[in-house]
């Protein structure tokens, strides 16, 4: 029998606050957290994303990365090229995460969320400000690959968890809340019904 292919969100961001406020959307949202995969750098490798990725009881999955700053092609990005190429995975859409990093080329993004949580046709930066001169391009350390992965429903953010307070866990992370749940209304992906069942794996 063959396995159904496990739905995915890629985010580029791992810090301890981005996996505080995604663990609390998921949990949220009926998605699952793959709290393993925080970390700067991104602490398992693109096997063993994919690994935990199917361990999870349902979808949509929600998987970190990180390259840390890293130049070139990092951890972080090596391991969302195997996840997303990966046979057994959909990934239905991924959060690219501005940071003040230099000398990347940037992810090209149709739409962000800006610090206000209003969807936007422009990037933004890290503070989640929509800025017409950054011409689409999301600027962070871990970003460039997703270029290269031709994903679906790709939405620029702000640094998650922060954003000059805005999207704060003590505010619900509503910033980090609307990007997944715009992906999750493009794809036509929805969490459980039970929100009983949504605790993450991993340590918190």
């Amino acid at each position: 029998m063959e396995e159904q292919r496990r739905k995915v969100i890629l985010v580029t961001d791992g810090d301890h606050i981005a996996q505080k406020a995604i663990e609390s959307v998921a949990r949220e949202l009926g998605g699952r957290c793959i709290s393993l995969s925080a970390g700067n750098p991104t602490p398992v490798s693109g096997k063993q994303a994919v690994e935990l990725i199917k361990m999870a009881p349902h979808d949509p999955v929600i998987v970190m990365f990180d390259d840390n700053g890293d130049f070139g092609k990092g951890r972080g990005e090596r391991a969302i090229e195997y996840v997303a190429k990966h046979p057994d995975i959909e990934v239905i859409g991924a959060i690219a995460v501005a940071s003040h990093t230099r000398g990347v080329h940037g992810a090209t993004v149709a739409y962000s969320v800006d610090n206000r949580g209003q969807i936007v046709t422009e990037a933004v930066d890290k503070d989640g400000y929509a800025d017409e001169q950054l011409h689409h391009q999301i600027y962070g350390d871990t970003v460039d690959i997703l270029n290269t992965l031709k994903l679906p429903h790709v939405i620029g953010i702000g640094d998650i968890g922060k954003m000059e307070g805005r999207d704060s866990l003590q505010n619900g992370c509503p910033i980090t809340k609307r990007a997944v749940q715009w992906i999750m209304e493009r794809s036509g992906s929805h969490g459980a019904s039970n929100g009983k069942e949504t605790t993450d794996l991993g340590p918190h």
